[in-house]
Parts: structure tokens; sequence; C-alpha cells
């Protein structure tokens, strides 16, 4: 079950604090969650008392993004044994909500991991819920500071790339504070070049058909007071041509073992536009979005979503006049058919660097990948190729 509740979008509180958190109200835990949908016009929070509420969330994308994606698994999983659910039904359900980000079933892993161990250690039920909230939480500390990791890292690849400074950078849907436990991926990279007076300009990919880098994107670049320009997809090719853009930065939700990266649909094109114009394309993501059971990109699942996002503009946010909230807009003869994958697949020899918390594997090669998988297992620390 999930209820909704207005957050005042006044005052300085910034995305970072709202997107996920766990509460603990006398009439039981719950999740609250930023309902992403509702946003830029207003800051909701869902909360969710129950796994079939959060699934649903993380459908609608009312949660989203591959790292926060798998707080809310974990999270999840500790709601479940909190208030006295199935935590194995609960898993397969919250593992499978979305197939392709790969981060989702980690986080959803780790936490029953933890509440099985509890349990194996003659822990009541109370006891094995506390040890799953506590992986959670730990997993959300790591995330935050994989995050600050990978802005660092990135930063000094930008610095190294392009020397000159004063970087004009082009970014596609979110990647930012709204997924994940610190300041996100890709978009953390850009806040720290920003605060260190280095931002040019951040191009905004408006990102159809649901619009995140347009509602998301330039959300959180407003609050951050950095300097961006929000173009329509099919507009980047100008931008290249015109040399007005000087490094690409998209996020993952799923690295394979050969470096195929997918992420948001429209990602591969700026790959190709990319490398044509002899541009940098750069992946930031954390190693949990490694998958080397994924050998590589014909391999992963692309997510399959209603035709109805791409046919219809729908509407998120405030209800209109004759019109509810969340209701669409045709905009296509009715009938017709759509094709709406949620992502699309970038091959290794097209992407320059990909940054992690652990460091920056530059060529991207499976040998590569393999090297930085085994040594975020190992806790060895940071690495650059």
């Amino acid at each position: 079950m999930a209820d909704q509740h207005p957050v005042s979008p006044e005052g300085s509180i910034p995305p970072a604090a709202l997107a996920l958190r766990w509460e603990e109200p006398p009439e039981g835990p719950v999740l609250v969650l930023l309902d992403q949908t509702r946003l830029p016009a207003e800051e909701v929070d869902l909360v969710c008392t129950d796994v079939p509420a959060l699934v649903e969330a993380i459908r609608s994308l009312a949660v989203r993004g591959a790292p926060l994606l798998g707080l809310a698994g974990a999270y999840g999983i500790a709601l479940a044994a909190a208030r006295g659910f199935d935590v194995d039904e609960a898993a397969e359900s919250l593992a499978h909500a979305r197939p392709t980000a790969v981060n989702l079933a980690y986080g959803v892993r780790r936490a029953v991991a933890a509440y099985h161990a509890a349990l194996r250690d003659d822990a009541d039920d109370a006891q094995a819920a506390a040890a799953a909230l506590a992986e959670a939480r730990v997993l959300h500390r790591e995330d935050a500071e994989a995050s600050e990791r990978m802005a660092a890292h990135g930063q000094a690849l930008l610095e190294e790339l392009l020397p000159a400074g004063g970087h004009r950078i082009l970014t596609h849907c979110n990647t930012g504070a709204l997924v994940s436990g610190g300041e996100g991926t890709a978009l953390a990279v850009v806040k720290s070049v920003h605060r260190a007076g280095q931002l040019r300009r951040l191009w905004v990919d408006e990102t159809r058909p649901l619009l995140q880098g347009a509602r998301l994107t330039a959300y959180e670049a407003a609050r951050a007071g950095m300097a961006y320009t929000l173009l329509a997809d099919n507009a980047a090719g100008s931008l290249f041509a015109a040399g007005e853009v000087d490094a690409v930065l998209i996020g993952a939700d799923r690295i394979a073992a050969d470096g195929s990266v997918a992420n948001k649909v429209g990602s591969y094109p700026l790959a190709v536009l990319a490398r044509y114009h002899h541009v940098p394309f750069v992946v930031v993501a954390p190693t949990t979005t490694l998958d080397p059971a994924t050998p590589d990109g014909a391999a992963i699942e692309v997510e399959q979503r209603p035709g109805h996002e791409v046919t219809d503009i729908t509407i998120p946010y405030v209800p209109l006049p004759g019109q509810e909230a969340g209701t669409g807009v045709p905009v296509a003869p009715l009938g017709t058919q759509a094709h709406n994958p949620a992502f699309d697949v970038t091959p290794p020899e097209l992407v320059t660097a990909i940054v992690t918390e652990d460091g920056v594997i530059s060529p991207v090669t499976a040998d590569g990948i393999a090297e930085l998988w085994a040594r975020s297992r190992s806790g060895n620390g940071m690495m650059s190729i």
C-alpha cells in the first residue's frame, strides 16, 4: 500500500535527502520515496507500507535509476521482514520488477543474504529483520561514498582529456541525486566540474518519451545553479556539428563482461555521433552495475515499456480541467503500434572510458572489466587502467 504526501519545495533541501528514506512511525516502518513522476511541478512523498506498493513504484518510475533501485530493493526486503511478510516471495517480486537494471537484483540479494544469515545464527524474526535493514543502510552508505569517488575520478579524467577547461558537457536521461544515495553518477561528475568553475555549459537531452532530462536533470541543474540548456534529443547532432560539445557523460543500468553498456534509450546514437565528431563518450557507473554474468551486449535483456508512453504525451503533474494527473493526451492515431525499448546498448569500442568508484577503464575491454570486477570484490581499493 502506498500513500502520497506533499513535500514543500521551498528551502534548500537537496533531492538527495528526499529520493528515498526509511522511517518508523508508530503504525510501523515505511519506505518513503520522492515520487519522480510528479517532478518538477510537485515534490510529493510516496509512502510504501508493503512490497507490492514498492514494486508498483519501481515499474511506474516513481523511483528509478540503477543505484537507487539497488537501495530500493534492499530496503524493500527490510520492509517485508519488518512487517512480517514472506521475504523470499518479496525478493522474487522485487528482483524482477525491472529486468535491465542489475543493481535492483544486487540490492535484493544483499539484504536477503543478511536476513538468512541472521536466521542461521539463531536470530528471531525481529533480529533478522534488523539485520536486513542494517545491510540496506550499509549499501546506502556505500553508494553515497561511491558517488563521491566517481565524481573525483570523472573530474580528473575530464581534466586529462580536456586540459583547456571550460567544459561543454552533453548528458542524457537523469543521473544525479535522484538516482543515488549520494550525488549520482554522471551528473555527480558534472556537479564536481561545476563547483571547480570549469563547467561552461551543460547540454540536457530532454530524453523521450518520459522526459527524464527535461523534468529531472534540468530540475537538479537549476537547484545546483549550473549553466544549462535543454534540447530535443534529435537536436544533439546539430550541436556536435557546430563544435559545441566537448564531452558526453551518461550513466548505465548494466555493463556486460565485454564492456557493452545498457543505458536509457538514445544513448547509443550519442555514442555514434561522439565517435564521428571525435568527442569523448564517457560512462559513469558504480561497480555494482558491472555484470560479469552477462557476456556481451546481445545478452542484455532490454525492458520493453508500454506503447502509450510513445503514442501519448503523459501529464504527470497536477490535474488539468477535465483530466486526471498521470493520464495521457494522444498524439498518434488510435490503434497505432509503438516500439518503446527503455534502453539501448552501446558497444565497448564506442566508449572512451568507464568511470567507477574504483577507477577508470580506458580503453574499455573485457580484460579491463574483469580486472576491475575482481579488485572491487576483493576490496583492494582504487584502480586506474
